[in-house]
């Protein structure tokens, strides 16, 4: 049992002087290390010519979709590999809304220990199915496993990191989930660097590049998994007083809702719709960036007076370089976002930065038409980076407004549920963005317009969303835990009441060595720099 010891609640509780700053970087290694879930396209070109290598083995027309998950015999299609980026996402909200419950009791050191297991073992069981040319073993190792591994990650530190930074709930979800933006800006162009070195006359590079990953996102996952620390019941940042009830914002509740209810309160659902929608305009938005510039703007992008289905071979090249350089800038933005409207909102509230989502959001999907028409590249670009900003800050913000509305107590699982609205949205946007698309090319619609009606029903998408949140109100009594059920509660989850609620363990630094928080910042900082860096050589094709 001693190895279970290790990973209960109750050997993570800080002591006194314990040094709040050290559980952000602890998040952030955990978030850039599942963040490849959104990189992980930059491995479907190279896979599509597993068998092949120069060119891929096309399988016959009678291998379907199910045959090519037990085929050896021909390569992948694209649109088969895609689906397992579909499963993270559906997989991340649904093992977050199934085991938050469970993560709130047993704590965040053996939810992160759990999360490493199942990501960098799904990884290792996908390099096994790259070897066999088995997509199943793709689809359950990276998918399905690598898939709880990404829910459990994700919500690891969520209420942890609300209960250490009660003054500035935004800014530290903001911080954790800017980690997972961030992890496909580290992880791709690891992942290509390392395809080059493995790449041989026999092999594309994929299934060693997966091992090495694996291995490394495992000591990393490890490392922030066994950082995490969570504060005495009643803790407080030292010379911080909570805002008394009555004064502060109505609607910030200083009680808390049983995770088992939020199904059945109103207010739940409500949010639920705003994120789906937010998320559903930004993730279609994200799949489509690159073809969409093109098809928009053509040879404009190189000086060239034509349109895209003019172009020849060399100049489609050139454009799909200047196109891969502004889903860079895209990316810099949805990072960049979640960390300062996570942070704004500490200031604005919650509700008041989700109208300004919406409001904003809307005006800009509404004038991307009108800067395509008039060939505006500056303003058709820049309407969406500020949307990217928005999409990354609606999820770093959700944390905190639902910690606002609901209580601290159980944040974390009712966050879980609440990324239900994510798998859905996984599933909606990109299906809106392009059927909408193929429908307007069957229709004869030139390819520069046929986004045109595509931004006007995401505004009405984010229409939607703004009525949803305007209609959230203050939760009532009968929702909230008595104070004997949240004893039972704290209980359940291990907690420790401090000797004093502003005694020793107030947050001083005094016993925390400051150059190990430094070292824990370095840690994480560092390929974040790094990959900024490599982002930042792709965004200059851009601007080239």
């Amino acid at each position: 049992m001693a190895s279970a010891g290790l990973l209960d609640k109750e050997r993570i509780i800080a002591g006194p002087g314990f040094n709040r700053w050290l559980v952000p970087p602890a998040a952030l290694a955990i978030h850039l290390c599942i963040g490849m879930a959104y990189g992980f396209s930059v491995f479907w070109l190279p896979l599509s010519k597993a068998l092949g290598i120069k060119e891929a083995v096309k399988c016959g027309p009678e291998v379907g979709f199910w045959a090519q998950l037990f085929t050896s015999s021909c390569d992948w299609q694209i649109s088969t590999l895609g689906w397992m980026y579909t499963l993270f996402f559906v997989l991340l909200g649904s093992s977050a809304a199934i085991w938050g419950g469970w993560l709130e009791r047993a704590g965040p050191r053996k939810a992160g220990v759990v999360s490493a297991v199942c990501w960098c073992g799904g990884m290792l069981i996908s390099a096994m199915g790259v070897y066999l040319h088995q997509f199943w073993l793709m689809l359950l190792g990276s998918g399905v496993i690598g898939g709880i591994g990404l829910g459990l990650g994700y919500i690891s530190p969520v209420s942890t990191l609300i209960k250490w930074f009660p003054d500035r709930r935004g800014m530290a979800t903001g911080m954790a989930i800017m980690g997972f933006g961030g992890g496909a800006m580290i992880g791709s162009p690891l992942a290509n660097d390392l395809m080059k070195y493995f790449a041989s006359p026999t092999e594309v590079g994929v299934m060693q590049t997966f091992v090495v990953m694996a291995l490394v996102y495992f000591v990393f996952m490890m490392a922030g998994a066994f950082g995490y620390r969570v504060p005495e019941t009643g803790w407080k940042p030292k010379g911080w007083t909570p805002p008394p009830a009555q004064v502060s914002n109505a609607m910030i509740t200083q009680k808390h809702v049983h995770v088992s209810k939020v199904w059945g309160i109103p207010q739940f659902w409500l949010i639920w719709m705003v994120l789906c929608m937010n998320v559903s305009a930004g993730i279609g938005v994200i799949g489509m960036a690159s073809p969409m510039l093109q098809e928009v703007f053509g040879g404009s992008l190189i000086g060239v007076a034509k349109k895209f289905g003019e172009l020849d071979k060399t100049q489609l090249a050139a454009i799909a370089t200047v196109a891969a350089g502004f889903t860079a800038l895209l990316s810099l933005f949805n990072i960049g976002g979640r960390f300062f409207w996570a942070s704004l909102s500490d200031k604005m509230g919650r509700k008041v930065t989700y109208v300004v989502f919406f409001v904003l959001g809307g005006l800009m999907y509404f004038s991307v038409p009108g800067s395509a028409a008039a060939g505006s590249i500056v303003l058709f670009v820049g309407a969406f980076c500020v949307i990217l900003s928005m999409y990354g800050g609606g999820f770093a913000t959700v944390p905190a407004y639902l910690a606002d509305i609901f209580g601290t107590q159980m944040v974390g699982a009712i966050h879980g549920r609440l990324l239900t609205a994510w798998a859905t949205a996984g599933v909606l946007g990109p299906i809106v963005v392009n059927y909408m698309r193929e429908y307007q090319l069957g229709l004869g619609i030139p390819r520069e317009q046929v986004y045109n009606q595509t931004m006007y029903i995401l505004v009405g998408m984010l229409v939607v969303g703004l009525i949803c949140n305007l209609l959230v109100r203050p939760l009532d009594n009968k929702w909230f835990m008595t104070d004997s059920e949240l004893a039972v509660e704290k209980k359940l989850a291990h907690e420790r009441a401090a000797a004093s609620e502003v005694g020793s363990s107030s947050g001083g630094s005094d016993s925390t060595p400051l150059g190990l928080v430094v070292f824990a910042w370095l840690a994480v900082g560092l390929p974040l720099a790094w990959g900024v860096y490599r982002t930042l050589q792709s965004v200059a094709k851009f601007f080239a």
